[in-house]
Formats: C-alpha cells, sequence, structure tokens
C-alpha cells in the first residue's frame, strides 16, 4: 500500500496487487494474470475494426466500407468475425472486399485467429500467398498461406500504430484488475520487432508487466537476447476448431478432414530435448487430440533420453489443450506439464447447439476443456 486517500478509485499498485480505495480504506488484493495475450492484436481490436458483433456478412461489409472510408489508406485489419451465426453461412470473398474497400488491402481475422479472409491488394502484397497450403481463390486463408498474409498484413503497421495499440491492451487490462500480461510472441505471430517494442513500453511506462514467449522451433537465441520466460507459447502444432485446422484423431463432423499437425514428430522433439537441455521451458500452442498426442509423446521421450527430473524442472507448456484424453493428463501430470487454459472458449462456443457441437458433434464437444480433470490429476492450470 501507498497511501490513504479519501477518493474512489482502483488501480493495479505494485508487484501486481489491485488497490480498491474508498473514503480512506484500501483493500489490497492479488492481480488477476492473463496466460495467454497478443497485445498488439488485441489493442489494434480494441481501438480499430471489431467484428465480434457482425449478425451477417452484409453487417461485416458494411462495417468494412466505413472503416475504409475513414482510413486515409491504411491495411483494414479487422478480427473477430465467426460466420457459424450468420445466415449465409459463409465469410465474405475476395471480390466483396474489394468492393468494400475501394480496392484497399484488408485483413479480417476469424475470432479464432486461425484464418482469415483478405482482399486482392493484400494478397498481391503477398504472392507467395498462392502457393502455400491453405490458400483459397475466394481469399479465405488457412494454415500456411494464413501465416503469410498475416505477416503482410502486420509489416504495413507504423510504430505510431503499434504503440497506440499495445498501450490500449495495457490499459484494458489494468482496468479490468490484470497486473500481469502472459505476451505469445514469434515471427508468425507479429514478430521480434512488435514484441521489443512492447518489452521497452513494459520496461518504460506504467502498467501491467509483461512476460514474453516466443513461438518458434529452435528460436533459442532470441529468447536468449531477449530474456524470455519461454521458447514456446503460440507455436503451432496444429490450428483451431472453428477453422478446421485443430489436428483431431478421426475426422470433423461437418467436414471430411481431420485437422493438421503442422510439424513432423522429429522436429517438435528437439526442440524439447534442446529446451530440456538448456532449462528453457518449452511450450506448443495444441488444441485437438492428435496435436495434444503429438507433443506429450515428445515429451515422453525426451524424458527417457534426459531423466524425468530434468523435463519436471523445465515445466513444458501447453497451450489450449482443449481435447486431452485421459491418458494424456496423467502423463502430463508425471511429466510436470503445465496446461494455459481458456474457460472462455466453452463459455463461447460450448453447449449442444454451438461451434464445438458443430464441429465435433455434442459427444466429443462435451469432452473438451476437462478443467476439473486436469486439477484433479495435478496438472497447473495457468
Amino acid at each position: 500500500m501507498t497511501d490513504f486517500a479519501p477518493r474512489v478509485s482502483t488501480r493495479t499498485g505494485q508487484h501486481g496487487r489491485v488497490d480498491h480505495r474508498q473514503e480512506g480504506k484500501v483493500v489490497t488484493t492479488p492481480a488477476f494474470v492473463d496466460a495467454h495475450v497478443h497485445a498488439t492484436a488485441t489493442g489494434l481490436a480494441l481501438t480499430g475494426l471489431d467484428l465480434r458483433g457482425c449478425r451477417s456478412l452484409a453487417d461485416l461489409l458494411g462495417r468494412v466500407e466505413a472503416f475504409a472510408r475513414s482510413g486515409r489508406g491504411r491495411v483494414v485489419l479487422g478480427t473477430g468475425w465467426d460466420d457459424t451465426g450468420w445466415p449465409e453461412r459463409r465469410p465474405p470473398t475476395c471480390q466483396e472486399l474489394d468492393r468494400a474497400a475501394y480496392g484497399g488491402a484488408v485483413y479480417l481475422a476469424r475470432v479464432d485467429v486461425h484464418s482469415a479472409v483478405v482482399s486482392s491488394a493484400l494478397l498481391a502484397a503477398a504472392p507467395e500467398a498462392r502457393s502455400a497450403e491453405g490458400f483459397d481463390d475466394g481469399g479465405h486463408v488457412r494454415l500456411e498461406a494464413h501465416h503469410v498474409v498475416r505477416r503482410a498484413a502486420y509489416a504495413g503497421i507504423t510504430s505510431d500504430q503499434r504503440r497506440v495499440a499495445q498501450r490500449a491492451t495495457r490499459a484494458r487490462a489494468a482496468a479490468l484488475g490484470i497486473g500481469s500480461l502472459q505476451e505469445m510472441s514469434g515471427p508468425e505471430v507479429a514478430g521480434r520487432v512488435d514484441l521489443e517494442a512492447l518489452l521497452y513500453l513494459a520496461a518504460t511506462e506504467p502498467g501491467p508487466a509483461v512476460l514474453a514467449y516466443w513461438g518458434e522451433l529452435g528460436g533459442f537465441d532470441v529468447v536468449t537476447d531477449l530474456g524470455l520466460a519461454g521458447a514456446g507459447g503460440d507455436l503451432f502444432c496444429d490450428g483451431s476448431f472453428g477453422s478446421h485446422t485443430a489436428a483431431l484423431g478421426t475426422p470433423y463432423t461437418d467436414a471430411p478432414t481431420s485437422g493438421h499437425l503442422r510439424y513432423a514428430d522429429e522436429h517438435v522433439a528437439d526442440h524439447v530435448r534442446q529446451a530440456t537441455a538448456a532449462g528453457i521451458q518449452a511450450g506448443f500452442h495444441v488444441i485437438g487430440d492428435a496435436a495434444i498426442d503429438q507433443v506429450v509423446r515428445a515429451v515422453e521421450l525426451v524424458a527417457t533420453e534426459l531423466g524425468l527430473d530434468a523435463v519436471r524442472a523445465a515445466g513444458h507448456r501447453l497451450e489450449h489443450a482443449e481435447m486431452p484424453r485421459p491418458e494424456h493428463i496423467s502423463s502430463m501430470a508425471r511429466l510436470g506439464m503445465l496446461a494455459s487454459v481458456q474457460p472462455a472458449f466453452d463459455a463461447a462456443w460450448g453447449g449442444p447447439e454451438a461451434m464445438y457441437a458443430l464441429r465435433l458433434g455434442a459427444g466429443r464437444a462435451a469432452t473438451l476443456n476437462p478443467l476439473a480433470a486436469y486439477a484433479a490429476a495435478g496438472v497447473p492450470l495457468a
């Protein structure tokens, strides 16, 4: 506590406290920790084109047109659309975005941020996307094509835009009583320049602390150079249910695919091996059961090579881990692994008629995000 004051306010104090002040009395409580953050993307949504409330395709196109008119030629960056509840049941096409944005560059990320729709102008700036896996002539990009166009879109962000967005995220976090943000950065999320800017902002301006991860296979030089928390975070082993890219052991209910594993088993194991040997926490984005299985098997292998104690000391981490099998949970507990989970996902997409059930069927959907099972087995939750 720093002082007593006869006023009402809430602020983030030192060491992650939140101070609630009223009429000379102070109650100090622990601040929240947000364990999975993309500061720039969140800030752009807070300050720019937030598409979460769109009720239809026409609604989205109208918002894009209005934003483009006031955008002064800048790339239209939007996020949050979800076509599963729209009457059209489809995202906009490249041609529709071209008309809405007057021919400008457009990047609109789906609500899960694992696919996007883009305009012709943005594709012209990233021609390699056309030959990448996940490209679609209609402008709906997934997998590697999505990573390519996202890098092109974010390359157009100015330093001033980035600073405004990152400040907005930290300000919003502080207002919610969040005292620490765990940034999930990487070359395909926002890049090193973006991460360095965020770390500088957190070191020089008041607000929530920032603990950062770098999601790149073998990217240990960045972790060491910048003094980061670990070599993981959004190191994408798969995608998301909504975009049909989360890797499943059996196919989706509503599409003839089982999703996509991005890396070979040996590459995942090598990353875990290098991290364990260096005493660095590794981490992976895994949502489907096949992706969770791949990483758990990799950690099991490294434990046989370097010893269980070394693996447990590293505390390797899974982001999301929504669809574990019972054997995954018991293995994670034995291997000292952590699960960074998002209950808000289940609140948004769970239930017998929502997106999870649409993609997976009600039976599989009901097994997702077993937080109680994780806790009962002794798997720490972030």
